[in-house]
């Protein structure tokens, strides 16, 4: 009996690939040419970590589930209003006297994308990774920010 490792969000990825495929082939064709590397790192996920995204008054927070994955295998880039964050999980070594029952937890390239708004100040990004946990923060440009205005009753 060979071992099937469960991975709900496989299906899911590879539709998004096909997709993406067929939109880079249409793009590639009328000359709206995407960054190659980008594309090969998307093409080349095994999984996507989960993502939670807000916002507060001054900033946009990016906090990403990246358990098991060394910070030195983690890539994060902004390009063109474009966040992007990639990396590996590199697998456990299997030993030859143990017996697996279930194997869910995916291993190999991860990547997710994630367009930014453009009133923010792209070299002030800041990132910290700590626990398998990373988490990105974007500052705020002033005209994104919310203003109160007083207004004089008479």
């Amino acid at each position: 009996m060979s071992i099937v490792k469960f991975n709900p969000v496989r299906d899911l990825l590879s539709f998004e690939k096909e997709i993406s495929k067929l939109f880079n082939e249409f793009d590639n064709t009328f000359g709206f040419r995407k960054s190659n590397a980008i594309t090969e790192e998307m093409e080349n996920a095994v999984w996507a970590p989960l993502t939670d995204i807000y916002e507060d008054e001054n900033n946009y927070s990016v906090k990403v589930d990246l358990p098991g994955v060394a910070k030195d295998d983690l890539k994060i880039s902004y390009e063109n209003g474009s966040l992007a964050i990639s990396g590996e999980r590199k697998s456990e070594k299997e030993t030859k006297d143990a017996k697996f029952h279930r194997v869910e937890r995916t291993y190999g390239k991860f990547y997710r994308s994630f367009t930014l708004p453009q009133q923010i100040h792209s070299d002030k990004i800041e990132a910290e990774f700590s626990n398998g946990q990373l988490e990105i923060t974007i500052p705020k440009s002033e005209e994104a920010k919310p203003k109160q205005l007083q207004i004089k009753v008479k």
